[in-house]
């Protein structure tokens, strides 16, 4: 994915260590310096291994207000643009058990703990997770008309998740929004992956404690003029043998159309590249390139999709500093798709468009399976839960043998796109 960090549970999350799983940029721009003093360079580059706004209100009746607009003369793109830059009350005031009603299923840190915590990283950012799981959830139910499956599960090392699904439903085919929070000490192999990037961890006794956290999500939608959309956001902490901690967030959102539609490019890239603004200049632009990169299907010479925004291992210039930048971004995943939905959610189809949807959901698949590092880490892993890894596959793929568009067709055209990587704003 559309990998949780999390979506290997079990044993896993030991492998939590793919969390971090940071591309490592072969290039030469600008310089990012870690809290350790480790140089990280982001811009113009090539990756060389790595893992796969302002708010808007949608939990109750943003989508009737989004349609009244429209009644009024606006175009879906242009009320989304107006959404984005609609100022809020700041969504962490109120104590804990208020803002726990309106998730879709208690969090899984105890109340009482969240609520005596709730100055910390690791609590905070458990909120933020629960409250985007419900928010895009409520946004997806209220287009669709459809219900979401609210699967709990819990696992004996520490910790567990939240999975959301529908499925065969009236506009989504498959939607999955998952959370999960988890703790344990690492296993060796995510140890191993995490000092290969650079990190110096030193354990007692040989354990390294760890928590893990996410939000994790994937919509396949049934009209081929629809995109799948997907986002993960996420926080990893490690306590070494004196007691300090070592932290870092990671994360993204990416849009995978079967159709080139300019104005849905640029409106989704636009409402990240405002998020991310609003932290640092070079975070969209870098993140951007990042994010063409990670998601490239190497035996097809594809990406995936058109891109979006792509980080992983960020720990600077500080906790709260990059916490606010994840908590931008994870406010972005309503705007920056539900008016794409809205746009095209009448719009006509041939079967021929349908046929051409599942091969371009056949690529999906392929890549998810042989590329994603988070899907593959928690295959491979004794105890993983299989269903939430697997949570970001289609119900339906196609695939056809030699299967090459005519010239001059707009299949064509999303083909020149995912092979040449464009800029959409």
């Amino acid at each position: 994915m559309a990998s949780l960090v999390l979506c290997s549970v079990g044993r896993a999350l030991r492998p939590a260590g793919r969390l971090g799983n940071a591309c490592k940029l072969d290039l030469q721009a600008v310089p990012w310096r870690t809290r350790t003093g480790s140089t990280r360079h982001m811009s113009s580059g090539r990756v060389a291994a790595g893992t796969a706004g302002k708010r808007l209100i949608w939990a109750t009746g943003g989508a009737a207000a989004l349609a009244g607009a429209a009644v009024a003369g606006f175009n879906h793109l242009q009320q989304a643009e107006m959404a984005t830059r609609t100022e809020l009350v700041k969504d962490e005031e109120g104590n804990v058990a208020e803002r726990c009603k309106k998730f879709m299923s208690p969090p899984i840190t105890p109340m009482e703990v969240l609520e005596k915590r709730k100055e910390e990283i690791s609590s905070r950012m458990e909120m933020l997770i629960m409250q985007t799981q419900a928010e895009f959830c409520r946004a997806l139910e209220e287009v669709d008309g459809g219900k979401f499956k609210v699967d709990r599960w819990s696992l004996a090392e520490g910790g567990g998740g939240i999975s959301c699904v529908m499925q065969d439903s009236n506009v989504f085919e498959k939607a999955g929004v998952n959370v999960s929070v988890v703790h344990g000490y690492l296993t060796e192999e995510a140890a191993k992956q995490m000092r290969s990037r650079g990190k110096v961890l030193k354990g007692k006794d040989g354990k390294l404690p760890f928590i893990a956290m996410g939000v994790s999500s994937v919509i396949h939608p049934k009209n081929p003029h629809i995109p799948t959309v997907h986002f993960n956001y996420r926080y990893f902490e490690i306590e070494e043998e004196d007691g300090s901690k070592q932290w870092w967030f990671g994360g993204g959102t990416d849009l995978t159309p079967v159709y080139i539609d300019k104005e849905d490019g640029a409106l989704f890239h636009n409402v990240l590249r405002e998020a991310c603004d609003k932290h640092h200049p070079k975070y969209y632009p870098d993140f951007k390139k990042w994010c063409d990169r990670y998601f490239y299907i190497r035996h097809r010479g594809e990406t995936r999709g058109i891109g979006g925004i792509f980080f992983d291992d960020l720990d600077s210039p500080s906790q709260e500093e990059v916490f606010k930048f994840v908590k931008s971004c994870a406010k972005t995943v309503v705007p920056c798709y539900l008016p794409i939905v809205h746009k095209h959610l009448k719009d006509s189809f041939t079967q021929e468009e349908k046929d051409w949807q599942q091969v371009r959901r056949g690529r999906y698949v392929e890549f998810n399976l042989v590329y994603d590092r988070g899907v593959k880490f928690g295959l491979a892993t004794p105890g993983s839960r299989i269903e939430s890894i697997l949570m970001s596959l289609p119900l339906t793929a196609r695939w056809e043998y030699m299967h090459e568009p005519s010239k001059g067709t707009r299949e064509a055209e999303m083909i020149e796109v995912l092979r040449n990587p464009k800029e959409w704003i």
